[in-house]
């Protein structure tokens, strides 16, 4: 099974020009709120329509505005599973479910209900409105809602986002599990990297309507190669930067002369270092090694964040994690300054 999709929409302030395909995988679509990512799920599941593209399920044609094709959502064969689920409050657990079954004879909804009901451990809520429902259960709900009609693609558009956070990794360890032997395409959408990280294999990173990077999950995270994907994928020191050399760049904002392990780019904009990188020099480190300001400290029970100052420059964010779980205590009033290494194979080469 595969998703194939060339769109553009003109929305609020930009146009959403999407082209991408996808197999059997999980695809995650990052990107902030109102980048485009949960019009771009509307768009295939025929909720929205775009101002022009195409957009293939399966091999099947389900929108082509050259050909004038653009089939009803019922006919598409997509499962979609909206940030609120979208469950119908005044209907029992059972009648949200059927609905969607409502073209099968009688008994075969009948029966297929009760097998979707069984799947999901939903038999004790079956009988109860939507309305009077935990967060979990509405999501497992809608979930087996999404599923009873065989959807040949799923879309996940935001599914943690009503949960709180106590509940959500229950809720998304159960979600994986349920996906996991999903035998097609499944669309993540988020704003958050995490999750995406956890669930998908690729990845997609929106922006203002655009794909700014594309491919495999480690490999983005490894090197973001632009900006907003930087950014997105949770770059805490993104700064301008200019090429002085094969393998050096300046920093103004930081005031630092940096070398870099990868050959630099003509037309690098920004360089950046993931917080946890910033570490104590080893021994044998040459390059990248200053004394920095530690001016302030943001504590959390398993980790802290160090703003780290270089000399005539503005702030970094370093976060050390503590490896064995302990606690870290807060020490009052810490000042101080250390040398560190932003090592040359950390840093990342950016481009606007």
């Amino acid at each position: 099974m595969a998703l194939e999709l060339i769109i553009k929409k003109k929305l609020a302030g930009f146009t959403l020009e999407a082209a991408f395909s996808a197999g059997a995988e999980r695809l995650g679509l990052l990107g902030a709120s109102g980048c485009g990512k949960s019009m771009t799920l509307r768009c295939i599941a025929g909720v929205s329509v775009p101002d022009e593209g195409r957009i293939s399920i399966n091999g099947k044609t389900v929108y082509d505005s050259a050909r004038g094709i653009n089939l009803p959502p019922q006919k598409r064969r997509a499962g979609y599973l909206f940030q609120q689920y979208a469950l119908f409050p005044h209907l029992t657990v059972r009648q949200n479910i059927a609905l969607v079954l409502g073209r099968l004879p009688r008994g075969e909804r009948k029966r297929l209900t009760a097998e979707i009901l069984a799947k999901f451990s939903l038999e004790d809520l079956a009988d109860q409105k939507s309305a009077r429902l935990s967060g979990g259960q509405q999501q497992r709900a809608a979930l087996a809602r999404m599923l009873a009609p065989r959807p040949e693609i799923i879309m996940l558009d935001e599914p943690f986002s009503a949960l709180d956070s106590f509940l959500r990794d229950a809720v998304e360890k159960e979600l994986r599990e349920t996906v996991a032997a999903f035998p097609g395409t499944v669309l993540f959408v988020s704003h958050n990297r995490d999750e995406v990280y956890r669930f998908c294999e690729r990845m997609i990173i929106l922006d203002q309507g655009r794909i700014t990077r594309m491919g495999d999950r480690d490999e983005l995270f490894r090197d973001p190669r632009t900006v907003a994907a930087a950014r997105l994928s949770g770059c805490k020191n993104i700064a301008p930067a200019r090429k002085t050399g094969g393998r050096r760049v300046f920093v103004p904002q930081w005031n630092l002369s940096l070398c870099t392990a990868a050959a630099v780019p003509d037309d690098l904009s920004h360089v950046g270092i993931r917080a946890h990188h910033i570490r104590r020099p080893r021994t044998g480190d040459r390059e990248n090694v200053f004394t920095f300001s530690i001016s302030a400290l943001d504590l959390k029970p398993f980790s802290r964040s160090e703003y780290i100052t270089p000399a005539g420059g503005e702030a970094l964010v370093r976060i050390i994690e503590d490896a064995e779980g302990t606690p870290f205590r807060r020490v009052e009033g810490e000042a101080r300054e250390e040398t560190l290494c932003l090592s040359p194979e950390h840093l990342l080469l950016l481009r606007e």
